[in-house]
């Protein structure tokens, strides 16, 4: 069957969601809050075989996708190799997948500036209401308006994102601005310091404009960073004293936290990751959430991407992982009605949820994790080592870790 389909949020997930179901025969209005085109502030994203065979059948291209790397490294706090494991994938940005997946959208069919406040089934359809704004009626209402969805706050109100105690940092260097030692040592390799307590994690991504050159492409420095409750509190409240109870815009972070944490780096990071911080574009942190939906289904409500799950970034399927749900989800609706289609989705998408949401959070606890003659501040004993390198953005092979995070919790 088909019909039409509303997406709340105009992210990658939602953009994902309205190509699949478009070439399922839907017809997709995507509704995104901002009034104006997204950007990701050149995130970086690792990508995966299952990611790139599902950017084409969404219509993309992959060519000129991101910067090739071979090899997966840890350094030591003196900036010494201390691990190697080959490992090749393709590193690209935020903006890179956005653009590929924006441009497959017809003229008017998405929607900026649209603040969704909640929806009410009407038998055989579906309203989204907008504030003020007439409401909007559809077939079908897939929720991809990341994790504090207001369709999910309607949904199940008792889920709700849990802090995890860290932070991360994330950082933008420019290739040009480096040292020729640190480009030597960094570009052409996923790079990791992993001493007790805290986690870097860099690689190289396109220039501005997906500028591929060698000398044009930028760093994406992400650290890894415990926070307590009391601190993170201060460290969300802007200049003017107003408190951002989720997370903070990265230009109304106070001046004298980056100031902290500069002098954090300066005592604990290595040289390399040390310049790439210091000749990186404006530093921005993000509080680290957990949640996993209970279901992703409600009668012609379908919760998609981070709206149905956040797995902790260090796994690195937030994307994947939506695109799988889209596929997932146009797959379904090909087949049954909306309402069967949908708990038939949420049946086959929520383990796999469940699977990266664990299997992030164990990635997670290892950050903290001694050896046993006490915390490796040098990096160089990590009793996880061999684990991080080759779990670490990439899609869980088996249940291990995940099963590892489950009794850790029990």
């Amino acid at each position: 069957m088909a019909g039409h389909a509303i997406i709340c949020g105009g992210s990658i997930g939602g953009l994902f969601t309205a190509a699949m179901l478009r070439r399922a025969g839907w017809q997709a209005t995507v509704l995104e809050r901002t009034p104006v085109e997204l950007s990701g502030r050149g995130a970086g994203i690792v990508t995966h075989d299952l990611l790139n065979a599902l950017l084409v059948e969404a219509g993309a291209t992959t060519r000129d996708l991101g910067v090739q790397v071979t090899h997966r490294v840890a350094f030591d706090r003196a900036g010494a190799t201390c691990a190697r494991r080959a490992l090749p994938q393709t590193v690209t940005s935020w903006d890179r997948v956005h653009s590929l997946l924006r441009a497959l959208m017809p003229e008017g069919s998405y929607r900026a500036g649209v603040t969704v406040t909640g929806y009410a089934e009407r038998g055989d359809a579906v309203e989204v209401h907008r504030g003020d704004a007439p409401p909007l009626r559809g077939d079908l209402v897939v929720a991809a308006d990341g994790f504090r969805s207001a369709i999910r706050a309607q949904m199940l109100p008792q889920v709700v994102p849990r802090y995890s105690g860290y932070v991360v940092w994330r950082a933008l260097a420019c290739e040009s601005d480096l040292s020729q030692e640190v480009r030597r040592d960094l570009f052409g390799q996923f790079a990791m310091f992993m001493p007790t307590g805290t986690q870097i994690v860099g690689y190289p991504i396109a220039g501005a404009g997906n500028d591929l050159r060698e000398g044009h492409r930028r760093y994406n420095f992400v650290w890894y960073v415990p926070v307590a409750q009391a601190d993170l509190d201060d460290m969300l409240t802007d200049g003017e004293g107003v408190h951002h109870p989720v997370s903070i815009p990265p230009p109304r972070v106070r001046g004298e936290v980056i100031a902290r944490m500069r002098a954090l780096a300066g005592r604990s990071l290595p040289p390399q990751f040390l310049e790439i911080l210091e000749r990186s574009e404006p530093p921005f942190f993000t509080p680290i959430y957990d949640h996993l939906a209970p279901t992703l289904a409600s009668g012609r409500v379908a919760l998609a991407g981070d709206a149905a799950c956040v797995a902790r970034p260090h796994v690195g399927m937030g994307v994947t992982k939506a695109a799988c749900d889209a596929a997932a989800l146009a797959r379904h609706l090909d087949a049954a009605t909306v309402p069967e289609a949908l708990a038939a989705y949420s049946a086959e998408r929520w383990p796999e949820a469940e699977r990266a949401h664990l299997t992030a959070r164990r990635l997670g606890e290892m950050i903290f994790e001694a050896p046993p003659g006490g915390p490796d501040p040098d990096g160089r004993d990590n009793p996880n080592m061999d684990v991080i390198l080759r779990s670490t953005a990439v899609v869980p092979a088996d249940g291990t870790l995940a099963a590892q995070a489950r009794r850790n919790s029990s």
